[in-house]
């Protein structure tokens, strides 16, 4: 008869609190990568050592990107990619899987907006947005799975969400965004449970309003500035590095135990809804 050990705590091991936060030599794989937040998060990566391959539909803004990284002494490959075709999704990724010998961590930063009113929602807008924010993570999740199962070793998936995938937002046309972003949240948590016998982590960040380009036309409404900073508890819009934050913890090793989980980075909006 097995007996427990008189003590189950483990040592404390400072080579391993050392490695928490370590990425480096990490094959990092993120679709919408030159965004503002995707951008943050591939600058950041390969400055902590991490080899990153970025796509998107723009080639020159991708290769952009790369060129930056690689001034910096980064490592970093540019695809062009439509996430809304799936053959695009399974053909690059083996690209990409070829060229940096596999992958260990998806970070799925694909998706769009289109503002429209309920009485206005179109069919084939709420389908476009319907295929970029929640059709193209279902096949980039699939097919970077099966190059992570192929590889053995387990690894890591993280997927951009946002504040819609929990709350609606009272007087705008949010219809096709929070349906897709909400879907995605609970795709997070079933691949969750059908990667986790493969040792592959499945996880969300979910930032609210963050400071970029392309919440300017927001900013610039006439009273809405001061309806997002009113509602949010910190008082203030976040920075793309506070997500990117998130993003590494959920990759490196102090991530290890965490999968199905959605991180809320918004500056408390959603623990005072």
């Amino acid at each position: 008869m097995n007996r427990p050990e008189p003590n189950l705590t483990p040592a404390a091991d400072p080579a391993a609190m050392d490695r928490l936060f370590d990425i480096a030599g990490l094959r990092v794989f993120v679709p919408g990568g030159y965004g503002a937040i995707g951008e943050a998060t591939v600058l950041a990566m390969a400055r902590r050592g991490a080899v990153v391959a970025v796509a998107g539909r723009s080639q020159a803004k991708a290769g952009a990107l790369v060129e930056r990284v690689a001034s910096g002494g980064g490592r970093a490959h540019a695809f062009r990619l439509d996430a809304g075709e799936p053959s695009q999704i399974r053909e690059v990724t083996a690209k990409v899987a070829e060229a940096m010998g596999g992958i260990d961590v998806l970070v799925n930063c694909v998706g769009m907006q289109r503002e429209q009113a309920l009485l206005e929602v179109t069919e084939e807008t709420f389908d476009e947005i319907y295929r970029i924010n929640l059709k193209s993570a279902m096949f980039l999740a699939q097919a970077v799975a099966r190059q992570q199962i192929a590889q053995g070793g387990g690894g890591r998936q993280i997927h951009l969400l946002s504040v819609r995938s929990q709350l609606a937002l009272r007087g705008r046309g949010y219809s096709a965004y929070c349906a897709t972003k909400g879907g995605l949240a609970m795709l997070v948590k079933q691949h969750a449970m059908e990667l986790a016998p493969h040792g592959i982590t499945v996880n969300g960040v979910a930032p609210t309003f963050i400071r970029s380009e392309r919440i300017r036309h927001h900013l610039e409404r006439e009273g809405f500035r001061d309806f997002i900073l009113e509602r949010n508890p910190l008082g203030r819009i976040g920075d793309p590095l506070e997500v990117v934050g998130q993003i590494i913890a959920f990759a490196a090793p102090a991530g290890s135990y965490m999968t199905g989980q959605i991180v809320y980075v918004d500056g408390g909006v959603t623990a005072s809804q």
